[in-house]
């Protein structure tokens, strides 16, 4: 994996195929939190004797929480598996000052490298909290044991640098981005677009290189927004359609593959260079359409036409094109006849 300069929120990192054998020999006192299919993937190669092995179903942050009250006298945590059990192990991190160890078995999610834990409070997700791993191990053999389709998700979250990155520079032409606009921080985020292009094949593929890709993609992406203080060239339009989809079907989705469901529909309404994103995601074979995700064409519509107000509603999110356009039945008609229900 190549040698990244800047803040990348990974303190040190191992990977390669079996770099996880025996590593729990190295941690001290530790707990584990992860899930039943992680778990069995690794349980007879982790070694060591974990304090505690918590199986995390629900990122509540009062469960949290409550399950912080019964966690012994340990040095480490170790997350290992997806989003949910990276996300608990660097919440409890977090509150308890203790090093932090992510073991991803999929790159679906930035979960693991991102410095903030994604708890959910009033079932909405707040990012809370600020822990680094010390390691960050990426294990080829292990991930690839998630299905491709899992892994190829993980793009979702860096190809939205192409339609986020179009509302940053839309609110400022409109006097109301949040933040300083920086044409660099845009420029620096199409690089990672072009390096993902370059390794379409390999992504695809989920080989050792692909992996490696977007994992870069995720360290490049960090060396960008932490020094900036925000993610405004990564969230934008393409988020708030997963935010408001989620919300009215009460259910969550494999992330990569809503989110490119939004880069899909808002790519077309920003009028910004959409032929190109969406072949990059058919390319690459991101499952963004609504059938996979059991999404029928009426709750699409519905939330499309309910966009506007909802980023009303919810004055926190940042000014996007949603703001500033007219999304009509006519318009949806035409984009989502491109997509399959």
């Amino acid at each position: 994996m190549k040698q990244i300069k800047g803040i990348t929120n990974v303190k040190s990192l191992r990977n390669g195929s079996g770099s996880i054998k025996g590593i729990g020999k190295e941690f001290g006192k530790f707990i584990i939190t992860t899930m039943e299919v992680p778990w069995q993937i690794v349980k007879n190669d982790i070694g060591g004797q974990p304090e505690d092995i918590i199986f995390i179903d629900d990122v509540d942050q009062n469960v949290l929480d409550d399950i912080l009250l019964n966690i012994p006298v340990i040095d480490s945590v170790v997350g290992i598996g997806g989003g949910m059990a990276i996300d608990a192990a660097k919440y409890f991190s977090w509150k308890k000052q203790l090093r932090l160890i992510s073991i991803p078995t999929i790159v679906s999610v930035d979960a693991f490298l991102t410095p903030a834990a994604g708890v959910r409070v009033n079932n909405r997700v707040k990012y809370v909290g600020n822990s680094s791993p010390d390691p960050l191990i990426i294990d080829y053999s292990i991930i690839r044991t998630a299905p491709k389709t899992l892994n190829i998700a993980g793009v979702g979250d860096l190809l939205s640098i192409h339609t986020a990155s179009f509302d940053w520079e839309h609110a400022e032409n409109n006097g109301l981005s949040e933040f300083p606009f920086t044409q660099d921080s845009v420029i620096a985020g199409q690089k990672i677009i072009d390096g993902l292009y370059n390794s379409i094949g390999e992504i695809k593929k989920v080989t050792n290189r692909g992996i490696d890709a977007i994992v870069e993609g995720y360290m490049y992406l960090n060396t960008i927004c932490l020094p900036a203080g925000h993610f405004r060239i990564e969230e934008g339009s393409e988020h708030y359609l997963f935010y408001e989809l989620e919300e009215r079907l009460q259910r969550p989705f494999i992330h990569g593959h809503i989110v490119g469901l939004g880069i899909f529909c808002m790519s077309q309404l920003q009028k910004n260079n959409s032929e190109y994103i969406i072949e990059f995601m058919d390319s690459v074979c991101l499952d963004y359409h609504p059938k996979s995700m059991n999404i029928n064409k009426d709750d699409l519509t519905a939330s499309l036409l309910n966009l506007k107000n909802y980023v009303d509603t919810n004055s926190h999110l940042w000014y996007t094109i949603i703001n500033s356009s007219d999304i009509n039945e006519e318009w949806i008609k035409d984009i989502t006849n491109n997509l399959n229900f």
